[in-house]
């Protein structure tokens, strides 16, 4: 016999917001924030980790969403693309021109505020590393490693 899993009310910490949902315990981080927080800034594109479109910020660090448990998440301080507002990343890419189509932007955003929070000192090895764990068909990354470097003073 199968046992029904009942949903349960957690509470996350969303951009700097406390919010309370209900999940199952196999709905992932990215379900939660699309679907029940209206964050839709997070990217729902593969769905196995590969692409990076869900990346959002869990306490500082670049975690895809879709591999993440909501549950997972209690307790941590989660950050979207929403909640990111006026930092330097944002003009450097406009500036630089590093976007194209638009969908996987927010998730290259997220991913390279933290980079230069983290690495305030990164050389080109280490931009290309954390660049390449996002997935883009439409740029060739040089602008957005151009943003990248522009906000570090390179």
């Amino acid at each position: 016999m199968f046992q029904v899993l009942s949903k349960s009310l957690i509470e996350l910490e969303v951009n700097g917001e406390i919010k309370s949902i209900v999940v199952r315990p196999a709905d992932t981080l990215l379900f939660a924030l699309r679907e029940q927080l209206g964050l839709t800034g997070t990217k729902d594109a593969c769905g196995n980790g590969d692409c990076a479109a869900c990346t959002v910020l869990v306490d500082g660090w670049p975690v895809k969403s879709c591999l993440m448990l909501a549950v997972e998440a209690v307790g941590h301080k989660i950050t979207t693309i929403e909640g990111l507002k006026d930092i330097p990343i944002q003009k450097a890419f406009l500036d630089k021109f590093a976007l194209q189509c638009g969908y996987c932007t927010p998730a290259f955003i997220i991913n390279s505020h933290a980079l230069v929070t983290i690495h305030p000192d990164a050389n080109d090895e280490v931009i290309k590393e954390w660049l390449q764990s996002n997935l883009c068909r439409c740029t060739s990354y040089e602008e957005i490693k151009e943003a990248v470097k522009w906000v570090l003073g390179q």
